[in-house]
């Protein structure tokens, strides 16, 4: 279990007095809650992409606490990432905050468990990071690049212009898609947002944007082009009050600044830590 000091999270095998070697060119954090049936697949996926890079990746599966055999699974997948589950449910914020502060990466992404945007915008976030054009890159349903190769409900893509216009207005009008699920931030600042991130739902989003801006981190923002939708689990009709709750909250605990690095880790145990980096491409 995660050791929780005051102004300071220390997660097993990590010592943050000394500095990280990074043993990975990128680490991305799957959340996933009760994702046993579609799991093995986004693994196939994640994996095969990785394979093809020509830097070391890390897969970091964070179980929120499912009800199935959602950890197990991912535990006995042969591309040996690494697993952490959480003790109870509580919350994909939670699950992503405690998976961005265990990422052993130099850059630190997270994606969702039905890898609903095409691969490629996780690369060229990784390249904006890496290349030091960016400290923070978000992704961007609204660019003009952007692009959906599925269809969405009619009335799903109308709360969700309607959610972003509000929360544009709250956290950063030049982040005006705060909820598009695929981010990516250079180790220190994935370090210094996560650690000052305390909202646990599907608005944590949406305060991370607000933290990185209140430390004055660069951002960039890249083209999505949407694959998969099905398996969505936040819905604005049943989320919508605590998501504009949560929302105006963080804004009010950030009012003047980014705040102390004292968040808290949700009780929960590594079942697996990935091992040598998946194996990747040499460069011609």
């Amino acid at each position: 279990m995660a050791t929780t000091l005051p102004h300071t999270i220390l997660f097993p095998g990590l010592d943050r007095t000394t500095p990280l070697v990074h043993r990975f060119g990128l680490t991305v954090v799957v959340p996933a809650y009760n994702e046993f049936s579609r799991l093995p697949r986004t693994l196939d996926g994640l994996a095969e992409w990785a394979s093809s890079r020509e830097f070391g990746v890390e897969i970091l599966v964070v179980d929120d606490g499912s009800r199935d055999a959602t950890a197990e699974v991912a535990a006995r997948h042969p591309c040996g990432c690494g697993v952490i589950r959480l003790v109870a449910n509580s919350g994909k914020g939670a699950a992503v905050r405690t998976g961005m502060l265990a990422g052993r990466g130099a850059v630190v992404a997270f994606t969702d468990a039905d890898l609903p945007y095409r691969l490629d915008a996780l690369e060229q976030a990784h390249s904006l990071i890496a290349e030091g054009i960016a400290e923070v890159v978000y992704g961007g349903r609204d660019l003009a690049e952007s692009a959906e190769a599925v269809s969405r409900a009619r009335s799903r893509s109308l709360a969700s212009v309607c959610y972003r216009r509000f929360a544009s207005r709250l956290v950063s009008r030049d982040v005006p898609d705060t909820q598009c699920g695929l981010k990516a931030y250079s180790h220190t600042a994935a370090w210094e947002v996560f650690s000052r991130v305390q909202t646990n739902g599907f608005a944590f989003d949406a305060e991370a944007i607000f933290v990185a801006r209140r430390l004055g981190l660069t951002s960039a923002r890249v083209p999505v082009v949407l694959v998969n939708e099905a398996g969505s689990t936040v819905s604005l009709r049943r989320h919508a009050a605590a998501m504009v709750r949560d929302v105006v909250k963080a804004r009010l605990r950030h009012w003047r600044e980014a705040g102390t690095p004292t968040a808290n880790l949700p009780a929960h145990e590594v079942l697996r830590r990935a091992g040598t980096p998946l194996p990747q491409r040499r460069a011609a």
